[in-house]
């Protein structure tokens, strides 16, 4: 029995790590522009998320492959190519098969490549580990964005247009337009990360 509940122990701990304890938005603060920016419905919450999942999880592996015969001198450059590789299949697959998703999210497919926690994940983690542990942390850590940005875009969504997915959330009540812009992006993503950070001081103190 010790045996079998070991590695669900350690898959919890992982999905406790990027979901929770260094959830990229509301813990590590980043890619905050592109999460502001595509957090306006749940549906381009949820395809951002995936798309940026895919690139941090092949990357962080390949990445972690190469590790060894990339000079330190042109690491990021090297990185940033692998990156970009990746991006252009995500993207391509997405104008493929999801042309509409792909014209909702514009310039933020492409600008995955820059994104600080794509890029700071294979700095900071994929360099340093194992093919096997950094495969694992491209899952949790996109999982982890996903989760933020699914959160930020329902609340975005009901508040400013009363819907879920296209669907009536409450009957009667009058949508705020406010939060489907930048200025309602900026106040819901700090009520969510004030949550997150008293949650996380009451654990501390308990």
């Amino acid at each position: 029995m010790s045996i079998r509940k070991e590695p669900q122990s350690m898959i919890l701990q992982e999905l406790k790590r990027g979901i929770i304890d260094e959830n990229p938005i509301f813990v590590l603060v980043l890619g905050l522009c592109p999460s502001l920016a595509t957090s306006t419905s749940v549906e381009n919450a949820i395809g951002m998320g995936i798309a940026a999942t895919l690139v941090l999880t092949c990357s962080n592996v390949i990445i972690s492959m190469v590790r060894g015969v990339i000079p330190g001198k042109i690491r990021i450059p090297c990185f940033i190519v692998i990156i970009a590789t990746f991006v252009t299949i995500v993207d391509l697959l997405m104008k493929a098969y999801s042309p509409a998703l792909n014209r909702s999210l514009g310039i933020f497919v492409p600008l995955i490549v820059v994104n600080c926690i794509i890029l700071g994940r294979a700095e900071a983690y994929a360099s340093k580990n194992s093919v096997r542990a950094s495969l694992v942390d491209g899952i949790v850590m996109g999982l982890g964005f996903t989760v933020a940005l699914f959160i930020l875009a329902s609340i975005r969504e009901v508040l400013s247009a009363n819907k879920f997915l296209g669907l009536l959330v409450i009957p009667g009540f009058e949508p705020m337009p406010v939060f489907g812009l930048a200025p309602g992006g900026f106040f819901a993503i700090a009520l969510v990360m004030g949550v997150v950070a008293m949650l996380r001081e009451r654990r501390k103190k308990a």
